[in-house]
């Protein structure tokens, strides 16, 4: 009978962690790429198509099983409810996938509950939970995929697993190869139903970009190359990766260039996973694969500029792990070990991440929002254009169709920065005519100004320091003290 509750026990640290971290939606801090993968479910709802502006495909979300997920959820729930419950699910599903983590490093159940709670109020967990992108979704596949496919040996989990996997997101194929490479060094035998299931996941994504969509990779990997792409020196890559490491490798992203805390955590981390596979246990080959994916997966993104915060979430909790193993279960002074993470590291990080949800909600929901439902109450016709960056919140709060400046979810903006990367801004607006244009500068002042004070309007300014104020002087003093958002100018076609 003890057994059977000690085996509950981490079920119960999941509900725990689970209510707990409903608390942070309270603060309405939701990603602006979240709000494009809704609308594409959105797309599909209304048009029948995979898409951002009615019946014209376009792969504007990076992930596909997302959004057929999303599109559920609003077949379920409506368009106007689903998103508390959709946050929920990602939440519940992440916090899962920490279970299945905590069964294949843990023997403790208390241990198991401890380690639980503790990586889901991480800053990186927190953001999985609550801000409405894929990747609770895609943790939880990732730990089943471990436990149910590399610890248990099911056959079905190394097959189906992958293709879910992938269908999340395309460069999940880094995960899969790191279990791949360390499970041939480590075991020496090839599991062929998991070639199979890598392959078939590989094979049907392209497959399915390629039928569907008409394009091998998703456009949002093009839209993004094409957009950023800038040639570097060696030397200046070098630069670039000392001045950004610090801020994407760490948890605690400071406004600066580089991040020296970041350096303390490296070397922590790393000790402590040295220590840890110095014991011969079975667990030390999911200890090699986190922590393996957790530096190849950051070291390719940086070298590739990838500057997106979600990128290094699941990477920045993984190389993470070790640490929490290595105080879990000091054998002396665990207490005392526990109680110095949790009041200097634990707290702290909560505190910055709870001050930073809270501030950057603002900016979002209070703020951003607010200037798309503006146009959804001052445009009635949806066949409108809008031309903006970014293609969140705005184009979803509108209802307006959208050309976006990276070509995320309008193709045709890409042909104009292959023609002319320098004026492909100016040429979209002469030649598509858009009746809305929402951007960060004073148009009036640019040196496109004579053509757009001919044929523009500005119709409304919307600015940051009017959404710092509230009636609770705590909320008010955080809104000010990590002001969120950038001020913007509307303007209208008049002919």
């Amino acid at each position: 009978m003890a057994e059977i509750k000690n085996h509950r026990i981490p079920i119960y640290a999941v509900l725990a962690t689970v209510l707990f971290k409903l608390l942070f939606l309270l603060t309405h801090y939701i990603q602006e790429d979240a709000f494009i993968t809704w609308r594409v479910a959105q797309n599909l709802l209304d048009y029948g198509v995979i898409g951002f502006n009615g019946n014209e495909k376009i792969s504007a979300s990076t992930t596909h099983l997302y959004v057929f997920v999303s599109y559920l959820f609003n077949l379920i729930f409506g368009k106007e409810n689903f998103i508390e419950p959709l946050l929920i699910f990602n939440s519940v599903l992440f916090t899962i996938g920490s279970l299945f983590l905590s069964h294949l490093l843990l023997k403790n159940a208390w241990h198991k509950a401890i380690f639980i709670f503790l990586i889901g109020i991480l800053p990186p967990a927190i953001k999985i939970s609550i801000l409405g992108m894929e990747y609770g979704i895609l943790f939880f596949l990732e730990m089943m995929l471990l436990y149910y496919g590399f610890n248990k040996g099911k056959k079905w989990a190394q097959i189906v697993l992958p293709v879910l996997i992938i269908f999340t997101r395309i460069d999940t194929v880094i995960f899969l190869g790191v279990i791949f490479i360390i499970d041939i060094f480590w075991n020496k035998k090839i599991r062929w139903p998991y070639i199979f299931g890598g392959i078939s996941g590989v094979g049907g994504m392209l497959a399915f970009n390629c039928l569907y969509f008409g394009e091998i990779v998703n456009n949002t990997i093009v839209a993004k190359k094409l957009a950023y792409d800038k040639q570097y020196s060696l030397q200046q890559n070098f630069d670039h990766f000392l001045q950004n490491f610090g801020n994407f490798w760490g948890m605690l992203k400071l406004p600066v260039d580089f991040n020296p805390l970041t350096i303390l955590l490296l070397i922590f981390e790393a000790l402590c996973f040295m220590y840890l596979i110095r014991q011969k246990e079975k667990r030390n080959f999911f200890l090699w694969i986190i922590f393996v994916f957790g530096w190849v997966k950051q070291v390719v993104f940086l070298s590739q500029k990838s500057m997106f915060d979600w990128y290094y979430w699941v990477p920045q909790m993984l190389l993470f792990v070790p640490v929490l193993l290595f105080v879990i279960e000091q054998k002396q002074r665990k207490s005392l070990w526990l109680a110095l993470l949790i009041i200097f590291y634990s707290i702290p990080m909560l505190a910055f991440q709870t001050i930073h949800c809270i501030a950057t909600g603002n900016g979002e929901w209070n703020y951003r929002r607010t200037i798309g439902l503006f146009l959804n109450s001052y445009e009635k016709n949806k066949n409108q254009w809008v031309f903006l960056e970014p293609a969140g919140y705005v184009p979803y709060f509108s209802g307006l169709k959208t050309i976006d400046e990276v070509g995320l979810v309008d193709k045709k903006i890409q042909g104009e920065i292959r023609k002319d990367k320098k004026n492909f801004w100016i040429n979209t607006v002469k030649n598509r005519k858009p009746k809305y244009l929402l951007s960060y500068d004073d148009l009036f002042t640019s040196e496109n100004a004579e053509y757009l004070q001919l044929h523009y309007k500005l119709i409304k300014e919307f600015r940051v320091k009017d959404h710092l104020k509230s009636d609770n002087k705590i909320l008010e003093k955080i809104y000010i003290l990590k002001p969120s958002g950038s001020d913007y100018n509307l303007y209208e076609r008049i002919d």
